[in-house]
């Protein structure tokens, strides 16, 4: 019989009785993934899952990890061809100079669309933007 320490007594429980030690519980993979999806429904908390299921909620946050799709495999990134011009007569005088002012980047679409933004623009907005646009293209 297996028995853990108290105390600093090995095999003595607090009342003098020898104590089992507990056996790690296994899960299946149908178990995890049932419980990380659960985990991931619309308002679920991992924390009372976890409980709910009588497991720690660090355990069932390592099986969400474990179980993410990697952002590359999700959303592959794409390369879009780019054209540095070096000299600003390529665009009307007028609109390259407050360009340059400003830190404008004007970006021009393969349909000949223009996009231009100043140098605050978040990667987030333009991203947005760029996938509307080739949603409309």
């Amino acid at each position: 019989m297996d028995t853990i320490a108290t105390d600093g007594v090995a095999g003595q429980h607090s009342r003098g009785e020898t104590a089992r030690a507990r056996r790690r519980k296994s899960y299946t993979l149908e178990e995890k993934q049932r419980l990380v999806a659960e985990s991931c429904e619309p308002g679920a908390s991992v924390s009372l899952v976890a409980r709910r299921h009588d497991i720690n909620a660090n355990l069932l946050f390592a099986w969400r990890r474990q179980m993410r799709t990697p952002t590359s495999a999700a959303s592959p990134l794409e390369l879009v061809p780019v054209e540095v011009i070096s000299s600003a007569s390529a665009a009307s005088p007028a609109a390259a100079a407050g360009a340059e002012q400003r830190g404008m980047i004007e970006i021009v679409l393969v349909g000949g669309v223009r996009v231009r933004v100043d140098a605050e623009v978040t990667e987030a907005a333009l991203r947005r933007v760029l996938s509307a646009l080739k949603a409309v293209a």
